[in-house]
């Protein structure tokens, strides 16, 4: 990839790729498409957030059961 290719890829693209990695459900013309659009620090962000998330979402449950 050139240096000087701008990377366009939307913020739902972007929410898309990273649901569908936590998954581990990619097809392979998917994550190329994903590696040539979208910023690298932003999945890694998306990603990071994702994680917290879903941390904290099987919190609420646990509480919610046990409590």
């Amino acid at each position: 990839m050139n240096a000087q290719t701008p990377r366009k890829g939307g913020f739902l693209k972007l929410v898309k790729a990273v649901f569908w990695s936590f998954f581990g459900v990619r097809r392979r013309s998917d994550l190329e498409n994903d590696a040539a659009q979208l910023n690298p620090l932003h999945l890694i962000a998306a990603g990071l957030i994702g994680a917290v998330l879903f941390i904290v979402v099987l919190l609420v449950i646990v509480r919610a059961v046990v409590g």
